[in-house]
């Protein structure tokens, strides 16, 4: 029976040409699957999905019958780049159909300024969907990593009695019980850090060429999660040769993605320069730049700025992805200049990255959390 089993795999695999070898007959509902493979995988000799969108819709409710949801997603980016299905995206049949995930997303991104306005407002339903999903998984880690960070670097040590924090007091204060009265002696009293309008200042830097579409998703989610902490004051700028602000859309996460253009060259030098002019507390500064150091621009200027904005005492993260999507390509001498100057270059996937800015912001060495996060730092 195993056997049989491995033998059907083989002949699914395989696609059934008289010399696959395995001489195996499939059943009815193997047949339907072998099908939808075959309109993937065998396209030239099949003839594919065709040309219309209601036979691209049939095998996107086949595929999400026959498959778990990881395959399907899988499967959907391969029929993107094998059959150049980019102008299926344009019928609001297949984006009602299509399952949705951050390539898809970052697929729509770069489709952004071209989609027919029939197809605009179910583009942003599929939009809306992946980031009401991320936010639901994101949120919360996020918020608990980088607000517990703040609190416990604004400790008040010497509090009013209407400031103390009694549960950390008690807690710094156990060693003291006295059995004889049955209580705690306060010798060290915790209270709240006063509360500031903001303690630190972050700036999200990204770039928005064509190979960094997942990051920019991601980024763009941590970004309007982190608008949502008084503690931090969050800006968002997006760069190609050009650079946008998009600080005043980070309260709505998917108009702040249709913001976004994905493609075009890469001018890092001067996005640089406007975060320069932005960061007004440069001590109490952590500034996150995701791209890949492919430098279109000045990269002598753009080397100068890195150097300046370490002298001002800016923490300065250099992200080569934020995403799940595996080693990233990236300028190895760009990289190992930065990593010469002091600042840390590594990519980081979307679960480490709350506890990164977590680290950030209270001043620890970024280089070895990373090191400790097993995150390959660039040397």
């Amino acid at each position: 029976m195993q056997n049989e089993q491995h033998l059907r795999k083989w002949r699914l695999i395989l696609g059934g040409d008289a010399n696959d070898g395995t001489g195996v007959q499939l059943a009815d509902t193997d047949t339907k699957i072998d099908h939808t493979l075959s309109a993937l995988y065998d396209s030239q000799r099949q003839g594919g999905l065709g040309a219309s969108s209601p036979n691209v819709a049939r095998w996107l409710g086949d595929i999400r019958q026959f498959f778990p949801t990881s395959v399907v997603q899988v499967m959907q980016q391969d029929a993107l780049k094998r059959l150049n299905l980019t102008q299926m995206l344009f019928e609001k049949e297949m984006l009602e159909t299509v399952e949705a995930d951050v390539h898809l997303v970052a697929t729509l991104m770069s489709l952004s300024r071209v989609i027919p306005n029939k197809t605009k407002e179910t583009a942003r339903n599929v939009v809306r969907k992946v980031v009401d999903e991320l936010l639901k998984k994101l949120s919360q880690p996020t918020q608990q990593a980088i607000t517990g960070s703040l609190n416990r670097s604004t400790v008040n040590r010497r509090p009013k009695h209407n400031e103390i924090n009694w549960p950390l007091t008690i807690k710094k204060n156990l060693k003291h019980y006295q059995t004889e009265y049955k209580t705690i002696i306060p010798e060290t009293r915790l209270g709240f850090g006063r509360k500031r309008s903001a303690l630190k200042d972050v700036v999200l830097c990204l770039d928005q060429s064509g190979s960094m579409g997942t990051s920019v998703v991601y980024s763009g989610i941590f970004g309007a999660v982190m608008a949502s902490i008084p503690a931090i004051k969050t800006k968002m700028v997006v760069f190609d040769t050009a650079v946008v602000d998009l600080t005043e859309d980070l309260t709505d996460p998917v108009e702040l993605l249709f913001g976004v253009q994905l493609g075009g060259g890469t001018d890092i030098d001067k996005a640089l320069g406007y975060c320069q002019q932005i960061i007004n507390r440069p001590t109490d500064t952590v500034m996150v730049l995701i791209t890949d150091l492919y430098e279109g621009g000045n990269e002598l200027q753009m080397r100068k700025k890195f150097v300046d904005l370490v002298a001002a005492g800016v923490q300065v993260v250099v992200l080569l992805a934020l995403n799940d999507d595996g080693a990233p390509s990236y300028d190895h001498d760009n990289a190992r200049f930065l990593a010469d100057l002091g600042i840390p270059v590594f990519a980081c996937t979307p679960d480490k990255f709350p506890d990164l800015m977590a680290a950030a912001l209270s001043k620890q060495d970024i280089g070895m959390w990373a090191a400790k996060e097993e995150l390959v730092v660039k040397k």
